[in-house]
């Protein structure tokens, strides 16, 4: 059989060495090959099928379609209105700016309070070469600081600007989170294993898995025209890959103390840990890839390339991993060697007279006190839940374009100026596209709307794939982002749906704001029950049990839920965070559940198969004694590495790492030693119907509840 055959294979004394040869040379071919493919983060972006992303299609197919437009906005140093001379140099300095072929800079238009002007540059630009798009930014920011008059200054902003902006917040960013991530993941190993060699093993397995997982979700984002974060994906590789290897090793430790032949160990701990392991991805994999049924853009890409990513690090931990300890052998718990003659393993009920027996320990002590008490801890448990759900009363969702950066650049500074001084809506126009021959009528029924500040027309009777179209910018008196802004954008469409011939589509970034509200809120309703329904199969087929999948995931539901509202209430009150970015709900209910599984598969499968030698109760003892110290490590590795995601420069991912990271810890510290197993014992047997477990007759129902722990012994050091 292959479940005995490939341990072996991976184990032995020559085929070791020819595993880590072969995927070495596998590693370096297929990164060397596939390198250079890039994809796009898609925050922010609506679904291909919405109103504003209809509008997006057909304004590329007009002439001079790659021509947007630059603004900058200038004002006075000391914030006095700006003077004659002020106005005539601004006029000689448009005159100046470096324009795209064929066109001509405008302006300036000044503010009613004659404090600020606005001067428009149309520039050609190329969105799908940030490099390009930089260098035009840059010529004409050069431009400006060269000819602004003295005394003034200016920003200047727009959405290519907004582009080159982002482009360069991320230069050297993915490096500093890799190198934050690694030495995060290094000194929590180091901190785990005690060992000053054993943590080089699974680093160097899961590094290696995170720069082969970069390359091929790049070639598949690039081949499916998917857009997603490569930050979250090195996260969610490395914190799965630390956590299926500190499973693996720490089942192998504990062979090692019942086998002389450590290759013998490390096989038995393969065959005893992979299960879980191969569940745990299994459930996340087939989790994430439903977000393949996502509307939005960002959230569709974020998930297939994850559950690639996760099968890269699967891959890594169960085939590469165990050649290398085997090559590297007991020495590498040095200096604490763990040995036979040193077992501290539970006692075997022949030398016990029938009743388990187990090393008095921190966990040990615990899941006793849980097991005696389970209805005190499950009530204190659903109040500390409760209070942290709590968090979510106020929450909103919704970023504004400047709001996402977590770094101050000119592009959102320019913004701000630009709404202190002209129609807040000026720095976020819309966009309408007409049939050409309803243009007057659309612009009459637009400038009747309470709220429009102004109509300009824009292309008038170019040809497009729905034929002869025209296009109007209009400013809105709303300031982007707001709820009065999205009210905006449904009157403006159910006005223009009442226009005859019309045919009339609002876009511009407040529609595309709605937009992507609106189907993140779909893909909400869609996406979670397929998760949950995922989930529930996967907990059903390795537990054998219908009752127990529907109850880990109502407290897992539970603990996410209470996750998500803490980390809401501590962005607002801490870090200032206004409101949750639009997918960052959706995607932190998603790991949350997925990656908490994992932690419910490493106890559950542990209790289970324990059950056949004893109670449920004592089983739920043996469980989290001896999941207890490898679930935390686990747990704290993942919210170490999805902290790391804060040095990135987009406020959405930091709203990620943080919300993950902190359930996380809730899941590790309390739900997955307290929760989970008070509810196993309240419901005994029947958590796993309609199985129904053998207990050995000679195992008493009741564990011993009233000795004292002993607190646990350091290992001799053995050379």
């Amino acid at each position: 059989m292959l479940a005995n055959r490939l341990p072996r294979l991976l184990t032995g004394r020559l085929s070791a060495w020819a595993a880590l040869v072969l995927a070495t040379l596998v590693a370096v071919g297929v990164i060397g090959s596939l390198r250079g493919a890039e994809v796009a983060a898609g925050h922010g972006s609506a679904p291909a099928s919405a109103e504003s992303s209809l509008v997006t299609q057909l304004t590329e197919e007009l002439p001079d379609a790659d021509v947007q437009p630059l603004v900058v906005v200038a004002t006075r140093e000391d914030g006095a209105a700006l003077t004659d001379e002020d106005k005539k140099g601004l006029g000689e300095l448009t005159g100046s700016l470096p324009a795209a072929e064929g066109q001509e800079s405008f302006g300036p238009i000044m503010s009613e309070d004659g404090r600020a002007g606005m001067i428009q540059v149309p520039v050609q630009v190329d969105t799908l070469d940030n490099d390009a798009m930089r260098a035009t930014v840059d010529e004409v920011r050069g431009a400006v600081a060269d000819g602004l008059p003295d005394g003034l200054t200016s920003h200047t902003t727009g959405g290519a600007a907004f582009g080159a902006d982002l482009a360069a917040s991320f230069d050297g960013a993915n490096v500093r989170l890799l190198l934050v991530t690694i030495a995060v993941v290094a000194v929590l190993l180091l901190l785990t294993y005690r060992s000053p060699i054993l943590w080089l093993v699974p680093l160097t397995v899961v590094g290696i898995a995170d720069q082969l997982a970069g390359v091929i979700t790049g070639v598949v984002g690039e081949r499916f025209d998917l857009n997603f974060d490569a930050g979250i994906i090195s996260v969610l590789v490395f914190g799965a890959g630390a956590n299926y290897a500190l499973l693996m090793i720490s089942r192998y430790r504990e062979e090692l103390r019942r086998h002389d032949d450590h290759r013998e160990a490390l096989r038995v701990a393969w065959r005893g840990s992979v299960p879980a392991i191969l569940a745990s991805n299994v459930a996340v994999v087939l989790a994430l890839s439903t977000l393949a049924l996502a509307t939005l853009p960002g959230t569709r890409g974020l998930g297939i390339a994850s559950a690639v990513g996760l099968v890269v690090a699967l891959a890594a931990v169960i085939v590469v991993l165990p050649p290398a300890l085997a090559v590297v052998g007991r020495g590498a718990f040095w200096p604490f060697i763990p040995r036979p003659e040193t077992a501290t393993t539970p006692v075997t009920t022949a030398t016990t007279g029938g009743r388990p027996s187990f090393r008095r320990d921190p966990w040990g002590a615990v899941a006793t006190t849980v097991v005696r008490h389970p209805w005190r801890v499950l009530v204190a448990g659903a109040a500390l839940l409760a209070v942290m759900s709590s968090g979510l009363l106020g929450t909103t969702v919704g970023l504004s374009q400047v709001d996402r950066f977590r770094v101050a650049n000119e592009s959102s500074a320019g913004i701000e100026v630009i709404s202190q001084h002209f129609p807040a809506g000026s720095a976020a126009p819309f966009t309408i596209v007409t049939d050409a021959a309803a243009l007057e009528e659309v612009a009459a029924a637009v400038e009747d709307i309470h709220g429009i500040a102004m109509v300009r027309p824009g292309a008038a009777g170019q040809t497009a794939s729905r034929g002869d179209i025209a296009t109007l910018t209009v400013v809105g008196d709303a300031a982007p982002g707001t709820q009065a802004e999205r009210d905006l954008v449904h009157e403006l469409r159910e006005t223009l749906q009442a226009v005859p011939g019309a045919d009339a589509l609002v876009g511009g970034s407040p529609a595309t704001d709605v937009d992507s509200r609106e189907a993140a809120a779909s893909d909400m309703r869609l996406v979670v029950p397929l998760v949950l329904a995922v989930v529930a199969v996967v907990l059903a087929l390795l537990l054998r049990s219908l009752v127990a999948p529907v109850v880990l995931l109502v407290i897992n539901v539970a603990s996410t839920v209470a996750a998500i509202g803490a980390g809401a209430w501590i962005g607002r009150q801490w870090f200032g965070f206004g409101a949750l970015d639009t997918d960052v709900p959706l995607l932190a209910f998603l790991i949350l559940v997925a990656l908490g599984i994992d932690y419910t598969i490493f106890l559950a499968h542990r209790v289970r198969s324990e059950v056949p030698g004893q109670s449920t109760r004592a089983a739920v003892v043996t469980g989290v004694r001896t999941t207890g110290v490898v679930i935390t490590s686990a747990g704290i590795v993942l919210a170490g590495v999805f902290a790391a995601l804060g040095v990135l420069p987009l406020i959405t991912l930091g709203q990620l790492g943080l919300i993950v990271g902190l359930g996380v810890v809730v899941d590790t510290l309390v739900v997955r030693t307290l929760f989970v197993p008070a509810v196993i014992s309240i419901l005994g047997d029947r958590f796993w119907w309609p199985s129904r477990p053998a207990h050995t007759p000679r195992h008493a129902e009741d564990i011993d509840l009233t000795a004292t722990p002993e607190p646990e012994r350091e290992p001799a050091l053995t050379r």
